[in-house]
């Protein structure tokens, strides 16, 4: 477990964190430990955007801020994957084809409109969280890393086939059992919940925000699956880009719920 723990750790996140083991089973370890990189990431996110909204800094800059630190602690490992399964889906190419267009260096039109509606869509709905105080901020940060990696499981379930034989794609795909993913992600949901409840104070007034919390888990989830259905069909199978989109799929989704519900 540890391995696993290394290897979530050293290709989720910039942390140097040394990885000894590429194998299949510690990569399916790696992923089930995903959602608590994302705790990780999505705490240290946070403090720039407590510390500008704490320092009258406004709700719309400490969103940028946080979402801006995000994306620096992955190396821009997620938005890229985004762009790039836009650009292949987008391309109307036999699969072949757009998976040659999503492994090439250059971003397409398709790539730049998804990024961009996708970040606005993130600072937006974080902004929102924020103009509700800096807990309520702070808590989304967290909640969409942890909810966007928790897409994860998902997409490496067992039976998840993989579009190219090599990459980290290969290595991941079909090594999640469910037996152990159903545990993890019930244990998210209920550590999600019991997050948004203590937003909004405990007692009658956090039931809103836990509801919220759960429903963005939830739809986050949702839309990580569609995205993982089309891209299967599409594709054949998964790549590290489809699992990159899926994260950022999953933490926009959670993010806009969320926006909804931080008032309590």
């Amino acid at each position: 477990m540890f391995a696993g723990l290394r290897f979530a750790f050293g290709t989720l996140s910039v942390l140097r964190v040394p990885v000894s083991r590429w194998d299949r089973p510690t990569a399916g370890r790696a992923m089930l430990c995903a959602p608590l990189v994302g705790l990780v990431l999505g705490l240290l996110a946070a403090v720039p955007g407590v510390l500008l909204r704490e320092f009258d800094g406004g709700p719309l800059l400490a969103a940028t801020a946080c979402v801006a630190a995000l994306a620096g602690l992955t190396r821009g490992l997620h938005l890229d994957g985004l762009a790039d399964v836009a650009d292949g889906l987008g391309s109307n190419k036999p699969p072949a084809a757009a998976l040659a267009v999503m492994k090439a260096s250059d971003i397409g039109p398709f790539g730049v409109l998804t990024l961009l509606l996708a970040l606005l869509a993130q600072v937006a709905a974080l902004a929102q969280a924020f103009g509700h105080g800096s807990r309520a901020g702070a808590f989304g940060v967290v909640l969409a890393a942890v909810a966007g990696r928790s897409a994860l499981l998902r997409g490496c379930l067992v039976g998840t086939p993989s579009a190219r034989p090599d990459g980290l794609g290969a290595t991941v795909a079909g090594t999640v059992r469910r037996r152990y993913a159903v545990p993890v992600a019930l244990a998210v949901l209920a550590a999600l919940g019991v997050g948004g409840w203590a937003v909004g104070g405990y007692g009658g007034a956090g039931v809103r925000p836990a509801l919220g919390a759960l429903l963005a888990a939830v739809c986050g989830t949702a839309c990580a699956a569609g995205l993982l259905a089309r891209c299967t069909t599409r594709f054949g199978g998964i790549t590290g880009d489809v699992l990159g989109a899926m994260v950022e799929a999953s933490a926009t989704a959670a993010l806009v719920v969320w926006a909804l519900f931080a008032g309590s």
